[in-house]
């Protein structure tokens, strides 16, 4: 039997020309309407100069950024999706799967400004890849990560576990998706142990909406001679 690491991998395989029609015509509603500028905002307000998009998909925020003068980099473990990436200008773009940016197994650069992670930290054990990510900013740079607020998607069952993405009301052929859902708590707990700080927590909002669209977190590169007790 598959693990929900190993579906997960597999459904975006099969996923991935649904989502690149369904993210470039515009189909996904909360991300025209809230998400999609929130984290163009949340990026824009750290004026950096070199971007890291993990988990890029078909690169459509690689290419937001680039318009707006920043050099952006991208990665996905989806070979399909890269390849959309490339072919709509976005570039460099380079495949790996989370598991070897852990482990540094594929060099991606270094020295970024800012890494973002938009609704792409999807699995169980995310600890590893943020601690390798934390490798790969400058001193006082930045990891922004917008994800779907707890709250809005809980449904009752407020504790870290698999959950089912099924995209009903999607057109075109969809598998249905696992991913991993985590409290708030969670998220701030991955954070510290990977040697982050929390600095900005958002939850973009449509006007017209009771719930919140996203949860954003902006956390800075913790040092150790910035640890408390240390000059």
């Amino acid at each position: 039997m598959s693990s929900p690491e190993s579906t997960l991998l597999q459904s975006w395989s099969h996923n991935a020309q649904a989502w690149t029609q369904a993210i470039r015509s515009g189909a996904i509603e909360s991300r025209q309407q809230v998400t999609d500028q929130a984290i163009l905002l949340a990026v824009m307000g750290r004026q950096p100069e070199r971007v890291l998009d993990l988990g890029c998909g078909e690169g459509w925020l690689l290419r937001a950024l680039a318009e707006r003068g920043i050099e952006a980099i991208g990665v996905d473990g989806d070979a399909t999706l890269v390849e959309a990436a490339q072919a709509a200008g976005s570039s460099p773009v380079y495949v790996a799967s989370y598991e070897e940016l852990a482990e540094a197994k594929v060099d991606i650069g270094r020295d970024y400004d800012l890494i973002c992670a938009n609704f792409s930290l999807l699995h169980q054990d995310i600890i590893p890849l943020l601690a390798a990510m934390h490798a790969l900013l400058v001193p006082g740079g930045a990891l922004v990560i917008q994800t779907l607020h707890p709250w809005s998607v809980a449904a009752g069952d407020y504790q870290d576990g698999w959950r089912e993405e099924t995209f009903d009301g999607f057109k075109g052929q969809w598998q249905p998706m696992p991913w991993y859902f985590r409290t708030l708590s969670s998220w701030l707990n991955a954070l510290d142990m990977a040697g982050f700080q929390l600095t900005s927590l958002r939850e973009p909002q449509h006007p017209q909406s009771p719930a919140p669209q996203s949860l954003l977190l902006v956390a800075e590169r913790r040092d150790p001679s910035s640890a408390p007790g240390l000059s």
